[in-house]
């Protein structure tokens, strides 16, 4: 083998290689080039690492587009229109455009999905609340402010690709350029040292030089390629140089090797591929050809990463095919549940507005909940928007019911107010004052009104009202100032028969007492809710008497003629009646004690009357018998004062 082979097939190169092309799909199939590196020893191999090739070749015309692996894709599904059209916004404003198309694609398809849905909604309201479908117009801001977004992110994208045009023309000059002084560099004439040196500057400038048209790439790639060959042919007169670029080829892949080996242990397999895309373009592009007695150990080694990987990645999407299903069952779950909530026969406002925000939640918890499979994603769609549908039309007609019954309310509420504003200024206050105590509750009964009108005859009604309460109260409070005296003069006699000083001479001390009471019923009537005064009064004259050095019979007596006093001035004369009949029952009672009493004696026939039982009885028939006199005595002053 010739030296010129050797130099061929130091790392698997000869001329035919794969570049890093994007190829379209009429001459993908015309074009079937083998990366000669590609030597798989399992079947499916070379699979894996073409599907990295096509990767990078797809990146090949636009370097910008691996910019896109640094953005985060969202689950757009999960969000709302509104932060949907604020991420969008976001990333055309500060974004790289060129990284924006999976985004924009993404974005698109559920927005418009998500605004469809919610147009049907509101077109159904229309229609249920009495328009004609054909008339139905709905104008949303929110759309438009996507629709302009999207409009600029267009133009920024064609700006940039005509760019981009103009830059690769420029670059596929340079690359030419760089090509034909490699082709040069045999005939010059200098020491091989500084040949080379040139040869590696020349290099340098190629890995800056930029991406060039993809049509012209293959053929460009190859004649570079085979140059650099013809040149390290060149250099079998410097076997030293040669070597060395062997050697830092060779250090250069195992790094490589190693990174890729590291990347096999990420739990990120899609990161870790794009990262595999870099280091395979790396060995392919930046890096020459090794010794040929390395070749087949290292390439054995970096496929053995680059299979690991791709198996942990077709393991993550196996995976997620799984995740899809379970998100499946929960979407279902959750259209279950609305259907329950729609078929819900609750029919008030409170249970309907529980069941609004229910819906709300579901729905909510719908998007958040992730995707499902491809083949099922539209009927499961179509599913839950005819179940939102469904509780909607019957959210709909219950409130076209309600409406109904809310103007029936309002015009009751507005017979209301008339009656009001008849009757505010009226000062018959004791017809009055039911009357319109009567139609505040009347207000309270009748219900809701529709809510543009409620407010205003609230404010009508509440206003005639108040002018009339406030013109009765004011006649009360001009009539409770004399009452309010009463009560002030009251009190000062309460606290003098609370502690009054006797003589100990029983006429004079009398006389004292029966004196304040005398001035107490002079002072007239206190307001209602001071009326306790009155028996804070009688149990203060009770005491009073009771510190009198008399008989207890008397001091009852006079205490009652205090009372029958009070109870000959009370406005109602049933409080006479109802002493009269207290007194009667109580000598009923009293007899009916002392006759047991007396029966009881006939057991004791035979006993002597010094027996302690037998002098009990007598003690309680005394007891009783002047118990009843005393009450004989209360009838007869009570009968004086009819």
């Amino acid at each position: 083998m010739t030296e010129k082979d050797n130099l061929q097939e130091a790392d698997g190169h000869k001329e035919n290689v794969i570049p890093e092309i994007e190829i379209p799909q009429e001459e993908s199939q015309k074009t079937n080039i083998e990366h000669p590196e590609v030597k798989a020893t399992e079947e499916g191999e070379g699979d894996i690492v073409d599907e990295i090739e096509e990767s990078n070749a797809e990146e090949s015309e636009d370097e910008g587009v691996k910019d896109r692996h640094d953005i985060e894709l969202k689950d757009y599904h999960a969000m709302s229109m509104e932060d949907i059209v604020s991420e969008f916004n976001r990333l055309v404003k500060y974004e790289k455009v060129q990284a924006l198309k999976a985004h924009a694609d993404s974005i698109k398809k559920e927005f418009s999905a998500k605004f469809n849905h919610f147009l049907e909604e509101k077109k159904e309201e229309f229609v249920n609340d009495g328009g004609n479908k054909i008339d139905f117009y709905f104008s949303s801001p929110l759309k438009k402010r996507f629709n302009d977004i999207y409009k600029e992110y267009r133009e920024k994208r064609t700006a940039h690709y005509k760019n981009i045009e103009q830059n690769l023309k420029e670059n596929l000059k340079n690359r030419l350029a760089i090509i034909d002084e490699i082709k040069g560099l045999l005939n010059v004439e200098e020491s091989i040292n500084s040949t080379y040196k040139h040869f590696k500057e020349l290099q340098e400038s190629w890995k800056k030089a930029g991406a060039i048209p993809r049509n012209d790439y293959r053929d460009v790639w190859n004649n570079y390629h085979h140059h650099v060959e013809n040149f390290y042919d060149f250099l079998h007169l410097n076997r030293d140089l040669r070597d060395l670029d062997f050697k830092h080829n060779l250090e250069q892949k195992i790094k490589i090797i190693e990174q890729a080996e590291e990347l096999a242990k990420e739990d990120n397999s899609n990161r870790a591929f794009r990262e595999l895309q870099v280091l395979h373009k790396m060995w392919k592009e930046e890096l020459g050809p090794v010794a040929k007695e390395h070749r087949d150990n290292i390439w054995e080694r970096f496929s053995a990463a680059t299979k690991a990987i791709h198996e942990k990645r077709q393991y993550y999407f196996a995976h997620l095919d799984e995740i899809y299903e379970q998100n499946l069952i929960k979407k279902n779950e959750i259209i279950e549940k609305i259907d329950l909530v729609s078929a819900d026969d609750s029919n008030n406002h409170s249970a309907w507005q529980k069941k609004i925000k229910m819906i709300e939640t579901l729905r909510e918890e719908f998007f958040q909940t992730g995707k499902v499979p491809v083949k099922v994603n539209e009927a499961t769609w179509k599913k839950f928007k005819e179940s939102v549908r469904s509780f909607n039309r019957n959210k709909n007609n219950f409130y076209k019911n309600l409406k109904k019954d809310q103007y029936e309310n309002l015009q009751k509420k507005l017979d209301l107010i008339k009656i009001a504003e008849e009757n505010k200024d009226n000062s018959d206050f004791k017809v009055v004052t039911p009357l319109m105590k009567k139609i505040q509750s009347e207000w309270k009964s009748i219900g809701h009104v529709p809510r543009k009108d409620s407010d205003k005859i609230w404010k009508q009604f509440k206003s005639a009202c108040n002018h009339y309460f406030d013109k009765f109260h004011a006649e009360r409070k001009a009539e409770n100032k004399e009452e309010e005296e009463a009560l002030e003069k009251k009190n000062a006699i309460l606290e003098k028969i609370k502690n009054i000083t006797l003589s100990g001479k029983q006429d004079k001390d009398i006389t004292l007492i029966k004196s304040h009471v005398e001035a107490w019923k002079q002072l007239g009537r206190v307001p209602n809710h001071k009326r306790f005064v009155e028996g804070k009064f009688n149990k203060a004259v009770e005491a009073a008497y009771g510190k009198l050095d008399m008989d207890k019979n008397d001091i009852e007596l006079i205490k009652f003629d205090n009372k029958l006093e009070t109870l000959s001035n009370h406005e109602n004369s049933r409080h006479l009646d109802n002493e009269r009949s207290f007194i009667r029952k109580k000598i009923d009672d009293v007899k009916s004690e002392i006759n047991q009493l007396e029966n009881n004696l006939q057991f004791f026939s035979n006993v002597k009357d010094d027996n302690p039982l037998v002098k009990e009885v007598y003690q309680n028939i005394n007891r009783h018998k002047d118990n009843l006199q005393l009450w004989k005595d209360k009838l007869k002053k009570i009968k004086a004062h009819y």
